[in-house]
Protein backbone atom coordinates (compact mmCIF):
# COMPACT_ATOMS: atom_id res chain seq x y z
CA UNK A 1 0.00 0.00 0.00
CA UNK A 2 2.96 2.33 0.28
CA UNK A 3 2.48 4.97 -2.37
CA UNK A 4 -1.27 4.55 -2.79
CA UNK A 5 -2.06 7.61 -0.68
CA UNK A 6 0.20 9.58 -2.97
CA UNK A 7 -1.89 8.45 -5.93
CA UNK A 8 -5.13 9.33 -4.14
CA UNK A 9 -6.29 5.94 -2.90
CA UNK A 10 -6.95 5.44 0.79
CA UNK A 11 -7.32 2.03 2.33
CA UNK A 12 -10.85 1.48 3.64
CA UNK A 13 -9.41 1.58 7.18
CA UNK A 14 -7.77 4.95 6.51
CA UNK A 15 -11.02 6.36 5.12
CA UNK A 16 -13.08 4.99 8.01
CA UNK A 17 -10.70 6.13 10.75
CA UNK A 18 -10.25 9.58 9.19
CA UNK A 19 -14.03 10.00 9.09
CA UNK A 20 -14.38 8.94 12.73
CA UNK A 21 -11.63 11.28 13.90
CA UNK A 22 -13.15 14.03 11.74
CA UNK A 23 -16.50 13.60 13.51
CA UNK A 24 -14.82 13.60 16.94
CA UNK A 25 -12.85 16.72 16.11
CA UNK A 26 -16.02 18.40 14.88
CA UNK A 27 -17.77 17.46 18.14
CA UNK A 28 -14.96 19.27 20.01
CA UNK A 29 -15.58 22.42 17.99
CA UNK A 30 -12.98 22.09 15.26
CA UNK A 31 -13.56 21.59 11.56
CA UNK A 32 -14.15 18.01 10.46
CA UNK A 33 -11.49 18.22 7.75
CA UNK A 34 -8.88 19.07 10.38
CA UNK A 35 -9.41 15.62 11.89
CA UNK A 36 -9.52 13.91 8.52
CA UNK A 37 -6.29 15.52 7.25
CA UNK A 38 -4.45 14.92 10.52
CA UNK A 39 -5.54 11.26 10.55
CA UNK A 40 -4.36 10.58 7.01
CA UNK A 41 -1.00 12.12 7.89
CA UNK A 42 -0.88 10.21 11.19
CA UNK A 43 -1.55 6.89 9.47
CA UNK A 44 0.85 7.54 6.60
CA UNK A 45 4.31 5.95 6.77
CA UNK A 46 5.68 8.88 4.73
CA UNK A 47 5.16 12.65 4.69
CA UNK A 48 2.47 13.75 2.23
CA UNK A 49 2.08 16.84 0.08
CA UNK A 50 -1.00 19.03 -0.01
CA UNK A 51 -1.71 17.55 -3.43
CA UNK A 52 -1.55 14.01 -2.01
CA UNK A 53 -4.04 15.00 0.69
CA UNK A 54 -6.30 16.75 -1.82
CA UNK A 55 -6.55 13.63 -3.95
CA UNK A 56 -6.84 11.20 -1.05
CA UNK A 57 -9.62 13.12 0.70
CA UNK A 58 -11.22 14.61 -2.41
CA UNK A 59 -10.96 18.15 -1.10
CA UNK A 60 -10.28 21.40 -2.89
CA UNK A 61 -6.80 22.87 -2.94
CA UNK A 62 -8.03 25.81 -0.88
CA UNK A 63 -9.61 23.55 1.76
CA UNK A 64 -6.41 21.53 2.11
CA UNK A 65 -4.26 24.67 2.29
CA UNK A 66 -6.44 26.30 4.96
CA UNK A 67 -6.67 23.05 6.93
CA UNK A 68 -2.90 22.54 6.88
CA UNK A 69 -2.40 26.14 8.02
CA UNK A 70 -4.79 25.66 10.95
CA UNK A 71 -3.27 22.31 11.91
CA UNK A 72 0.22 23.85 11.74
CA UNK A 73 -0.91 26.72 13.96
CA UNK A 74 -2.14 24.20 16.53
CA UNK A 75 1.16 22.36 16.26
CA UNK A 76 -0.39 19.03 15.26
CA UNK A 77 1.19 18.89 11.81
CA UNK A 78 4.50 20.24 10.63
CA UNK A 79 6.08 20.95 7.31
CA UNK A 80 9.05 18.76 6.42
CA UNK A 81 11.64 19.09 3.72
CA UNK A 82 12.31 16.21 1.38
CA UNK A 83 15.53 16.41 -0.56
CA UNK A 84 15.00 16.87 -4.27
CA UNK A 85 11.35 17.97 -3.90
CA UNK A 86 10.18 21.50 -4.56
CA UNK A 87 6.77 21.18 -2.95
CA UNK A 88 6.04 21.13 0.76
CA UNK A 89 5.37 17.89 2.60
CA UNK A 90 3.65 17.42 5.92
CA UNK A 91 3.74 14.98 8.79
CA UNK A 92 1.51 14.60 11.84
CA UNK A 93 2.35 14.97 15.50
CA UNK A 94 2.40 11.37 16.69
CA UNK A 95 2.64 11.95 20.44
CA UNK A 96 -1.06 12.14 21.20
CA UNK A 97 -0.70 13.42 24.74
CA UNK A 98 1.49 16.33 23.64
CA UNK A 99 -1.04 17.25 20.98
CA UNK A 100 -4.05 17.09 23.32
CA UNK A 101 -2.33 19.02 26.09
CA UNK A 102 -1.34 21.77 23.65
CA UNK A 103 -4.98 22.21 22.66
CA UNK A 104 -6.08 22.16 26.31
CA UNK A 105 -3.50 24.78 27.18
CA UNK A 106 -4.37 27.11 24.34
CA UNK A 107 -8.12 26.72 24.08
CA UNK A 108 -9.74 25.32 27.20
CA UNK A 109 -7.39 27.09 29.60
CA UNK A 110 -8.15 30.49 28.07
CA UNK A 111 -11.90 29.83 28.33
CA UNK A 112 -11.61 28.84 32.00
CA UNK A 113 -9.46 31.90 32.71
CA UNK A 114 -12.01 34.19 31.02
CA UNK A 115 -14.81 32.58 33.05
CA UNK A 116 -12.92 33.15 36.30
CA UNK A 117 -12.39 36.82 35.45
CA UNK A 118 -16.08 37.25 34.57
CA UNK A 119 -17.25 35.53 37.75
CA UNK A 120 -14.94 37.70 39.87
CA UNK A 121 -16.24 40.86 38.16
CA UNK A 122 -19.83 39.77 38.77
CA UNK A 123 -19.06 39.14 42.44
CA UNK A 124 -17.52 42.62 42.77
CA UNK A 125 -20.68 44.16 41.29
CA UNK A 126 -22.86 42.15 43.64
CA UNK A 127 -20.72 43.21 46.61
CA UNK A 128 -21.39 46.86 45.72
CA UNK A 129 -25.13 46.17 45.53
CA UNK A 130 -25.07 44.34 48.85
CA UNK A 131 -23.24 47.23 50.55
CA UNK A 132 -25.17 50.14 49.07
CA UNK A 133 -28.72 48.93 48.57
CA UNK A 134 -31.33 49.70 51.17
CA UNK A 135 -33.95 47.55 49.43
CA UNK A 136 -34.17 44.20 51.30
CA UNK A 137 -35.40 42.30 48.20
CA UNK A 138 -32.46 43.58 46.13
CA UNK A 139 -30.01 42.62 48.86
CA UNK A 140 -31.61 39.15 49.17
CA UNK A 141 -31.36 38.68 45.41
CA UNK A 142 -27.75 39.89 45.43
CA UNK A 143 -26.96 37.52 48.33
CA UNK A 144 -28.45 34.55 46.48
CA UNK A 145 -26.60 35.37 43.28
CA UNK A 146 -23.37 35.98 45.20
CA UNK A 147 -23.56 32.54 46.79
CA UNK A 148 -24.31 30.81 43.49
CA UNK A 149 -21.73 32.69 41.46
CA UNK A 150 -19.17 31.89 44.18
CA UNK A 151 -19.92 28.20 43.58
CA UNK A 152 -19.42 28.70 39.83
CA UNK A 153 -16.14 30.53 40.52
CA UNK A 154 -14.87 27.70 42.70
CA UNK A 155 -15.82 25.17 40.02
CA UNK A 156 -13.99 27.22 37.37
CA UNK A 157 -10.93 27.51 39.61
CA UNK A 158 -10.98 23.75 40.16
CA UNK A 159 -11.25 23.25 36.39
CA UNK A 160 -8.28 25.58 35.93
CA UNK A 161 -6.21 23.63 38.44
CA UNK A 162 -7.16 20.34 36.76
CA UNK A 163 -6.17 21.71 33.36
CA UNK A 164 -2.88 23.01 34.80
CA UNK A 165 -2.16 19.57 36.25
CA UNK A 166 -3.14 17.86 33.00
CA UNK A 167 -1.03 20.17 30.86
CA UNK A 168 1.96 20.02 33.19
CA UNK A 169 2.12 16.23 32.76
CA UNK A 170 2.69 16.80 29.05
CA UNK A 171 6.15 18.11 29.87
CA UNK A 172 7.10 14.52 30.50
CA UNK A 173 6.34 11.73 28.10
CA UNK A 174 2.89 10.54 29.17
CA UNK A 175 2.58 8.22 26.17
CA UNK A 176 3.43 5.09 28.23
CA UNK A 177 0.62 6.01 30.65
CA UNK A 178 -1.80 6.52 27.77
CA UNK A 179 -0.80 3.17 26.29
CA UNK A 180 -1.21 1.47 29.65
CA UNK A 181 -4.64 3.02 30.14
CA UNK A 182 -5.63 1.88 26.67
CA UNK A 183 -4.37 -1.63 27.45
CA UNK A 184 -1.51 -1.52 24.95
CA UNK A 185 2.03 -2.67 25.39
CA UNK A 186 4.74 -0.05 24.71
Amino acid sequence: MVGQVKTGVLWPTEAAVSDVVGRLIEFWGFKRNMGRVWTVLYLSPDPLSAEDLRHALQLSSGAVSMTLSELSRWGVVRRVWIQGERKDFYTAEVQLWRMISRVFNEREKSEVTAAIVSFEEALDSLDRIRKTSSDPSMRARADLQHARITQLLELARLGGRLLDALVSTAKVDAEPLVQFLLGQRP
